[in-house]
């Protein structure tokens, strides 16, 4: 006997086609708010699925920060700057979301880190630091070239002499052989995460070339019910983030394909930028 789903009702079907329109600056998700993204739902499950690179993140950062302190932006739930500072690091944080402030806080040692939520471009600290650093392509989260290149600048302006800005970001492909997830500058797609007889889960995306947004939505159809997480992006390759680094004073010390020090190619998947002072 074939186990059956209700599928999600006409209302739903239209409210899920319609999370897409096109606007006067391109294509944009309709009611998308970026400072409500990471809300109360996100943030309790964002640590469920773990993307395994943790640790060889954290060695590589712990190398450059040397005595410290280092800050990250968008830190999220502690994913990277709690192991960090477990190693003897000062972490300091900047985050967007106060549920994400709040799954770190509520973590062993994370009461301990101080955070400052607002908006990473902005760097709303005070004081300077020998590593600045932002992970897992959140980059990608400010949605114009000028909030990524005001991000560039307030970094440079927290910067110790010497001190490094450090940035991972994700390069358009499928390679699903990389942690995280790949990003599709297809003009429109769709693409099946899961499909299990109770449970599909689809990736539904659409990228456009004149604002480089790919808006992505994740659409969860379980038990009868559909849900929606939608998420924008604006995708700087690594070129244009080159340039913004040189706008800001800062200049490309290395660039690497991972964590461990792979060679940065053609075929590489993600980029580990560091910028020097």
């Amino acid at each position: 006997m074939v186990n059956s789903v209700q599928l999600p009702n006409r209302r739903a079907r239209v409210a899920c086609a319609r999370t897409f329109r096109r606007g006067s600056g391109g294509i944009v998700i309709h009611g998308f708010d970026p400072f409500r993204s990471f809300g109360d739902d996100v943030a309790a499950t964002y640590d469920d699925s773990p993307r395994g690179d943790e640790a060889e993140s954290v060695a590589f950062l712990r190398q450059l920060a040397g005595d410290g302190p280092a800050l990250e932006l968008a830190i999220g739930t502690g994913r990277i700057g709690l192991p960090l500072a477990n190693s003897g690091v000062r972490v300091d944080g900047v985050e967007q979301s106060a549920a994400m402030i709040d799954q770190l806080k509520a973590k062993p040692g994370g009461a301990e880190l101080s955070v400052v939520q607002g908006d990473m471009a902005d760097v709303p600290v005070t004081g300077d630091y020998p590593l600045v650093f932002v992970v897992f392509n959140s980059i990608y989260n400010l949605l114009t070239q000028e909030a990524q290149i005001r991000c560039f600048a307030n970094v440079a302006s927290h910067l110790t002499p010497g001190g490094a800005f450090v940035l991972e970001a994700a390069l358009p492909g499928t390679d699903e052989t990389e942690p995280g997830p790949s990003y599709r500058l297809d003009q429109q797609y769709v693409a099946a995460e899961e499909v299990e007889a109770d449970r599909v889960v689809l990736d539904v995306g659409r990228y456009d070339q004149s604002t480089q947004l790919l808006n992505k939505c994740r659409v969860i159809i379980e038990s009868g019910q559909m849900r929606l997480s939608p998420i924008a992006l604006r995708f700087a390759a690594p070129a244009e983030l080159d340039l913004m680094a040189r706008l800001a004073g800062l200049h490309l010390d290395a660039r690497w394909g991972g964590w461990r020090g792979e060679a940065f190619t053609s075929t590489s998947r993600r980029h580990v930028s560091v910028y020097r002072r």
